[in-house]
């Protein structure tokens, strides 16, 4: 099972990484909520995904038994998928607005509307 899902991860971090590198704006932001799942798959193979006891602390016991469950990767987890959708949320809101009032959504046609490296606010470009 740690090999599957290791697999699966690695397919999923693959697809995140080929989403961000293409010119789209909404690609991009997909591909970093793909990569965030990716995270947090990573940071569940921690808590032992393959056991079947349960992390409960039998009356009289002071701690879990053996090869019990890690409880706090899956809340650790629970959250990041909560904080996680609400940036995919506020992401694609921004995007579809920039979208909009640019008139483009590829990353390269943004890149030139921004101001000219002779403005004083920001500073130049280094080109290669």
């Amino acid at each position: 099972m740690g090999l599957m899902l290791a697999i699966t991860i690695s397919i999923i971090v693959a697809v995140g990484v080929l989403l961000l590198l293409s010119g789209e704006l909404f690609r991009l932001v997909i591909g970093l909520a793909v990569l965030g799942t990716a995270v947090n798959l990573v940071v569940f193979m921690t808590a032992r995904p393959g056991s079947l006891t349960p992390p409960v602390i039998e009356p009289g016991f002071t701690t879990l038994p053996a090869g019990a469950v890690n409880a706090l990767p899956q809340a650790l987890v629970l959250t990041a998928i909560v904080i996680g959708f609400a940036l995919l949320c506020f992401s694609l809101v921004l995007a579809a607005w920039l979208a909009q009032r640019q008139r483009r959504a590829d990353v390269d046609g943004l890149r030139a509307t921004e101001p000219a490296p002779t403005d004083a606010v920001k500073p130049a470009i280094l080109e290669d």
